[in-house]
């Protein structure tokens, strides 16, 4: 519930961090305080000798890192920077229903019937969110800003699929992911912005988004896997993350709640736990 509480105010925060500074630079300033937060973590956890890699485990992290944090978070708050948050926030959880599509190639696993339902429905929640309520329409409210929303959830979902197949330490691979991720986006920084970078009272909300939601947060997550009896009696709770972020949206940043958001939400996380349902009977 600790991880949920935080992940549900990172909405808020991406929005409020964004109105001083650019998606850029929101980048810059999180991945670098989220990977030093980890660092600390390594040492605090004496982990530092688990460092040493092969050169194959360091290309891996390397790749893994320019996905995420690096290619994610540019894209989620470029989406951040366009959409309204309550839009952002729900079209990037259709994440879940991604992992099963990309599954069928990179995991070679067959897609049910029932699967395919769930999928269906969750398309239905993101059509709905995107066009505010308007289905029939296919009227966006900003087309390249839900294109970006979506394309962050593939991302995501080819980055937690390919993160399975790591069977390093979990603490080991977060903070390598993210020191690669950070300077991919200090050389893209360099790069397109050169020394022209904002120094403002934007930082203090990339300091929580770097370690809410990029840092300390996934380490709590981790542990709560870790101590849970059963994985799915925690992994559940993630999805009361996004209605709860509403309801942050709604208070700090004035943003009035549509009723297409909700709805669209709810069909998008029946969709999940159709899905989830599908994959329990499969196993079984």
């Amino acid at each position: 519930m600790l991880a949920v509480l935080f992940w549900s105010t990172v909405a808020t925060a991406f929005k409020i961090s964004l109105r001083r500074l650019d998606y850029i630079e929101v980048l810059l300033f999180s991945s670098f305080f989220s990977t030093a937060a980890l660092f600390i973590i390594v040492i605090s956890q004496s982990k530092v000798s688990l460092l040493r890699c092969t050169y194959r485990e360091i290309l891996v992290s390397a790749f893994l890192g320019f996905l995420n944090p690096f290619l994610y978070y540019l894209i989620l708050f470029k989406a951040y920077s366009l959409l309204p948050a309550q839009e952002a926030l729900t079209l990037n959880y259709t994440w879940a229903i991604v992992v099963v599509l990309l599954s069928i190639p990179l995991l070679k696993q067959r897609i049910s019937l029932m699967s395919i339902f769930a999928i269906l429905v969750s398309f239905a929640g993101v059509v709905i969110i995107a066009t505010h309520g308007n289905p029939f329409t296919l009227e966006l409210s900003n087309t390249f800003g839900v294109l970006l929303a979506l394309s962050s959830s593939i991302i995501w979902a080819l980055f937690w699929l390919l993160n399975m197949k790591d069977k390093r330490d979990e603490i080991i691979k977060l903070f390598l992911n993210f020191a690669f991720g950070f300077a991919f986006t200090f050389i893209f920084v360099i790069f397109i912005k050169g020394s022209n970078i904002h120094f403002n009272e934007g930082i203090y909300g990339t300091l929580y988004i770097g370690l809410f939601e990029m840092g300390i947060t996934f380490v709590v997550w981790l542990m709560a896997l870790k101590y849970s009896d059963t994985t799915a009696s925690v992994s559940n709770l993630i999805y009361l993350s996004p209605f709860f972020s509403l309801f942050f949206i709604s208070i700090f940043l004035g943003e009035k709640i549509l009723y297409s958001t909700i709805f669209g939400l709810a069909l998008i996380i029946l969709g999940i736990f159709i899905q989830q349902k599908s994959n329990l009977g499969n196993a079984k």
